[in-house]
């Protein structure tokens, strides 16, 4: 019984029907790579369904010929995908990464990093034709610089006593304060004061001034992300440590989406409050 074939109760067509976030991989000169893929076409108001097992079969058909590029590879399975629907019209959308080898401006070290590698084809059938439109994409991580704020921090350091600490890189980052088994002795305005009290805590609404505040304490106090976690863990010791159990577990993780860097930077603690109180009180490290 063919049930994607069968007449819709709504006969309406739709535009693009197919499968998405599928791995493919493709060999190119710069070997086997992984892609992730969707792959669309569109839909006749008297068919019910596409036929996914068609578009699979045609993925496996293509696994491991040898392409020029991405596009070549996109243009050969949206023509034998369209061919094997009842289609008019059909995309495919690759998005993967490729290895690039950097020498660095200043020391000259060679970092392996990657670039994102985009391949979009669109496709249009009459009859046993099939026309393509192919478009390639590229991608790359990059930092910026907020030059409202520098130039902000310029005329509040001008006639200041204080100097304004050196510049430095700065990122995005997200810590999670995790504590139970519980009963009721906290609530969540008490986990949220452990991590305010420990981090540089950002928000979407800022002035100018509150940027500029922010800005330079976080970098009067700069922080790995081991120091948020530590720093959180002795916010938790300092409040509940005589409140809660020496068994009651918690568990803080940070990460920091680098800005110079293009990986990320995680950091975990697992631990009770018995075994945190055996460190002592945590000091902040001295400003730079």
């Amino acid at each position: 019984m063919d049930v994607p074939g069968q007449r819709p109760a709504f006969p309406v067509p739709l535009s693009g029907v197919g499968i998405a976030n599928k791995t493919v991989w493709v060999d190119l000169p710069q070997g086997r790579l992984a892609f992730t893929a969707r792959l669309e076409v569109d839909l006749p108001g008297h068919i019910r369904g596409i036929h996914m097992s068609r578009m699979e079969e045609v993925i496996s058909l293509l696994h491991g010929r040898q392409f020029v590029d991405p596009r070549a590879y996109a243009e050969e399975l949206g023509r034998l995908m369209i061919l094997r629907q009842e289609a008019t019209a059909g995309s495919v959308q690759l998005s993967g990464k490729v290895p690039v080898l950097r020498a660095t401006r200043v020391s000259g070290r060679v970092s392996v990093d990657a670039a994102e590698l985009l391949a979009r084809v669109d496709l249009r059938r009459a009859g046993e034709q099939v026309t393509t439109r192919t478009t390639l994409g590229a991608g790359l991580h990059h930092i910026t610089a907020c030059p409202c704020t520098q130039a902000y921090n310029s005329v509040l350091f001008e006639h200041a006593a204080e100097p304004c600490p050196l510049p430095t890189h700065s990122q995005r980052s997200s810590t999670r304060l995790e504590i139970g088994p519980l009963a009721d002795q906290l609530c969540l305005d008490d986990l949220l004061a452990c991590l305010e009290a420990a981090l540089h805590v950002t928000s979407d609404l800022l002035k100018r001034s509150d940027e500029a505040d922010l800005v330079l304490i976080a970098h009067r106090y700069p922080q790995f992300a081991e120091d948020a976690v530590r720093g959180t863990a002795r916010e938790v010791l300092s409040r509940f440590g005589r409140i809660l159990p020496q068994a009651t577990g918690l568990v803080i993780e940070s990460t920091s989406l680098e800005s110079i860097h293009i990986h990320d930077v995680v950091c975990r603690l697992a631990t009770t409050l018995g075994q945190l109180a055996a460190f002592g009180e945590w000091q902040p490290a001295d400003p730079v």
